[in-house]
């Protein structure tokens, strides 16, 4: 992938975040061309770049999570870094920013700050409760997004308290819903007149922009599938399941012989039909009663067993294979040591090796989605801190006098 491939080749985006809601989100927009600048913190960065495991005092994490990306330092509490921060959103296509509601305002970057000079600007915010609503000025991360959101009270067994996923999943569909929406709000801008030209008054002809509020738990609550209308209608509370699909039957983790789990979604109609055939267990298949899948949801403990049964009987190697052969979807858990030597992560060449600066090899996840025509992909792995900041103020008018300066006083 060469600096002006990708589908947002020619776009520009300014990230005003840290950690991961809205530097994934910009990651994703620098994976298919778009030209990102982000602006770090003078001291120590974003703190992605010291989380979990480290090479030579660098996150692994921040190789990938800011890939493609420059990196420009800014004391953002010196109005003389708030001036290079304005200039460089007031030429950016979109910006994007996680930080607290009102944050931005202090530092003359609002939206509406913003929007009064560029009537195009984009700006992306992520945040825990959204810009409006009595939570709005509270912290919020993930876990909570992910606990208001609902997606913790169905998570884990029944007996259990709710548990995590092992990522922080709620920041990641945040950042997702903020990508969607500013693409959403890319497309609006250029339908009625394009970008920004500069000018204003009557000579400016932008086409308009628009704020794209995201709220973690919003963004989490969008993926709870038919639980308000259940609740609404018949008062159900769907709480947690374990490894089970509640409603839909058969669709369950179940445990082989030699101790390994296995994923079996048996729950189309068809496939019910191949799965019970499969185990051995004809009188199911072939029950009328158990042909459509609110037949199957009254005996969903019935079903669960004779699937039971038949794994415990063989190992997890054998009871994949017997199932792919009768066309049943099934799987093994993967770990991230099974991904490395599947086949079919190799077959699309999901996992990728790329060169620190030090020459040391790193595998690191490929972009996904695939485009087939303008595919995105990665240019260089995450910058050090202040790797491009003499580069973008020169790009601004500095000259190297004037960044020595603010460099030596602390702004840059």
């Amino acid at each position: 992938m060469t600096d002006r491939t990708g589908p947002l080749a020619g776009l520009k985006v300014l990230e005003l975040g840290t950690l991961i809601a809205g530097p994934f989100a910009a990651r994703m927009m620098a994976e298919f061309g778009a030209e990102v600048i982000k602006v770090e913190a003078t001291e120590g960065g974003d703190p992605i770049r010291s989380w979990r495991y480290l090479h030579e005092g660098t996150s692994l994490w921040w190789y990938v999570q800011a890939r493609n990306k420059r990196s420009v330092t800014l004391n953002l509490k010196d109005a003389r870094a708030q001036q290079i921060a304005r200039r460089l959103a007031l030429d950016a296509d979109i910006v994007i920013e996680n930080y607290r509601p009102g944050v931005l305002e202090k530092w003359g970057l609002g939206y509406a700050q913003l929007a009064a000079i560029n009537p195009a600007t984009i700006m992306v915010r992520l945040s825990g409760y959204g810009q409006t609503g009595p939570m709005r000025d509270r912290p919020g991360f993930g876990a909570i997004g992910e606990s208001m959101g609902g997606i913790r009270y169905v998570s884990g067994h029944p007996d259990r308290p709710p548990v995590r996923i092992g990522i922080s999943i709620g920041d990641s569909i945040a950042a997702l819903h903020g990508v969607i929406g500013a693409m959403f709000a890319l497309r609006h801008r250029d339908a009625t007149g394009g970008r920004w030209n500069g000018k204003g008054g009557a000579e400016c002809r932008a086409g308009q922009g628009q704020m794209v509020d995201v709220a973690l738990y919003e963004a989490v609550f969008n993926l709870m599938e038919s639980t308000v209308p259940e609740y609404d209608r018949y008062g159900v509370v769907r709480t947690r399941t374990g490894g089970a699909l509640p409603g839909i039957v058969p669709s369950n983790t179940y445990t082989c012989g030699d101790g390994e789990a296995i994923v079996i979604a048996g729950n189309g109609d068809a496939i019910f039909k191949r799965l019970m055939t499969a185990i051995g267990r004809d009188d199911l298949a072939n029950d009328p009663q158990l042909a459509r899948n609110d037949g199957r949801v009254p005996r969903t403990q019935e079903i669960d067993a004779a699937i039971q049964h038949w794994c415990e009987g063989r190992g997890i190697d054998e009871a994949l294979a017997l199932l792919a052969a009768a066309d049943v979807p099934v799987s093994r858990i993967y770990s991230v040591a099974d991904m490395f030597r599947d086949a079919q992560y190799a077959a699309r060449q999901m996992i990728e090796t790329h060169r620190l600066a030090d020459g040391t090899p790193l595998a690191v996840p490929a972009v996904t989605p695939k485009l087939s025509a303008t595919p995105g992909g990665t240019r260089w792995l995450g910058p050090a801190l202040g790797e491009h900041t003499d580069a973008v103020l020169s790009e601004l008018g500095y000259d190297a006098a004037a960044i020595a300066a603010l460099r030596a006083e602390g702004v840059i």
